[in-house]
């Protein structure tokens, strides 16, 4: 190897390294004791102002309130199984957790069948961009505004690799006959609720699909996305998990049409049984769970490939099914008609202060946007002054009503409190300007 790449030993390799870095003494403090190490962690963990402070900062993660159940669960033995679980027989418990994981996300999102999960939701719907181009044999894919920037840079990567082109638009009548879907979320960027139903139809008299990018815990009172007739529904699942972990790890929500499922990425999860009950008469026929269908010629085909994905976020996807059902279809909509609740008793009590305004694109959930009497920037400098973290600020979009303005989201898991510390701080500010 040193021979093909040029050099001729290893210490060649590190040469451009300053020598100082290449062996340095790393003065260590003497070892603690257990109980020792633990008290500083603690010392350290409390200092983390992050986990108490007032903070309203979404747009893509977001602090619900997860049942205890589900991190109990997770920590059991029966799912501590193999990571891959090619062998069903040592492999029962997570694959009867990616089972049911695939029927909640079925009931979910309105759609026939569901993967194991994928890495996130941006690279979930770049998958699901390409399986549009795939069964439409057509070479470009739309996003509608506003989404995401994250999902379109990842739709981009995917895309150029694939060979397509990503178009950004700025309404759905852009869509054109080369477009092989359109991807829209629901709630949008900037929070408002959109209507699928009229977009799937003339998507579908044109021979597109209709991608929806669902947030999984809204379509607790939102129509589900399948019965609007959205053909594939990708979503992020990790705030149905646990709180957010500074970006990760995260989990895919991917749902399809029947139809679809030969094209789907990643790997599918069944049920059976027995057909006799056991050799020795006594009992019913036992079920069992396997891999039913996973994108194995990824492996030999490659760049002929319906998909790379070969991995599954199981553990994320399994709190994420403990939550849901410990939840039931009640108490998700309970949980999301009070995030609707709190969210919007925010917002009236934020317009109601002088200076301010929320402006609305129509029916919105959870997120509202805030425009005050200083420079959206300056808002936010102001409010981390004062220990509360601040809406993102997307004062440059393009959308009229977001000129100026901060994004804020406030949830079920938002303690009155803290937004009476918004109000407050709030009010200070505008009387200062």
């Amino acid at each position: 190897m040193l021979e093909r790449i040029g050099v001729s030993d290893v210490d060649a390799l590190f040469a451009d390294l300053p020598a100082a870095a290449l062996d340095p003494v790393i003065r260590l403090p003497p070892a603690l004791t257990e109980p020792a190490l633990i008290q500083l962690l603690g010392d350290r963990a409390a200092g983390n102002a992050a986990a108490d402070r007032p903070d309203f900062l979404g747009a893509g993660a977001y602090r619900h309130s997860i049942p205890a159940v589900a991190a109990h669960l997770t920590a059991r033995s029966e799912f501590v199984t193999a990571y891959t679980p090619y062998q069903p027989e040592i492999s029962q418990g997570t694959l009867q957790s990616a089972f049911e994981y695939q029927s909640v996300v079925c009931e979910l999102t309105g759609l026939d069948t569901s993967n194991t999960g994928l890495y996130d939701v941006a690279s979930a719907t770049a998958e699901a961009c390409l399986l549009a181009a795939r069964v439409t044999k057509r070479s470009a894919v739309a996003l509608l505004e506003p989404i995401h920037p994250g999902t379109v840079d990842v739709v981009g990567t995917y895309a150029r690799g694939a060979g397509l082109r990503v178009d950004v638009l700025r309404s759905p009548e852009e869509a054109g006959a080369d477009h092989a879907c359109l991807v829209v979320q629901q709630p949008d960027f900037l929070g408002a609720i959109v209507d699928l139903e009229p977009l799937a139809g003339a998507l579908h008299a044109d021979g597109a699909l209709l991608v929806a990018v669902a947030d999984p815990f809204a379509l607790g009172m939102l129509r589900a996305p399948g019965e609007a007739g959205a053909d594939i529904v990708t979503g992020e699942g990790r705030d149905l998990a646990g709180p957010p972990h500074f970006g990760g790890p995260s989990l895919g929500l991917f749902a399809a049409r029947s139809e679809f499922l030969r094209q789907m990425p990643g790997r599918i999860v069944g049920r059976t049984r027995e057909l006799h009950a056991p050799g020795n008469g006594a009992g019913e026929p036992r079920t069992g769970y396997v891999l039913t269908l996973q994108a194995r010629e990824q492996f030999i085909r490659r760049e002929r490939a319906t998909s790379n994905v070969s991995t599954a976020q199981a553990l994320i996807a399994l709190a994420f099914t403990i939550t849901l059902q410990a939840l039931g279809p009640r108490g998700l909509r309970e949980a999301a008609e009070l995030c609707y609740q709190r969210a919007h008793d925010a917002a009236r009590r934020i317009a109601a202060l002088d200076g301010y305004e929320t402006p609305e694109r129509g029916p919105w959930f959870s997120e509202f946007l805030v425009r005050g009497p200083v420079p959206a920037a300056d808002l936010a400098a102001a409010l981390r002054a004062r220990g509360i973290g601040p809406g993102l600020d997307v004062s440059e979009r393009p959308e009229p009503e977001a000129r100026g303005a901060l994004l804020f989201a406030v949830t079920e898991a938002t303690p009155p409190a803290h937004v009476d510390a918004l109000i407050e701080a709030l009010s200070e500010i505008g009387d200062e300007a």
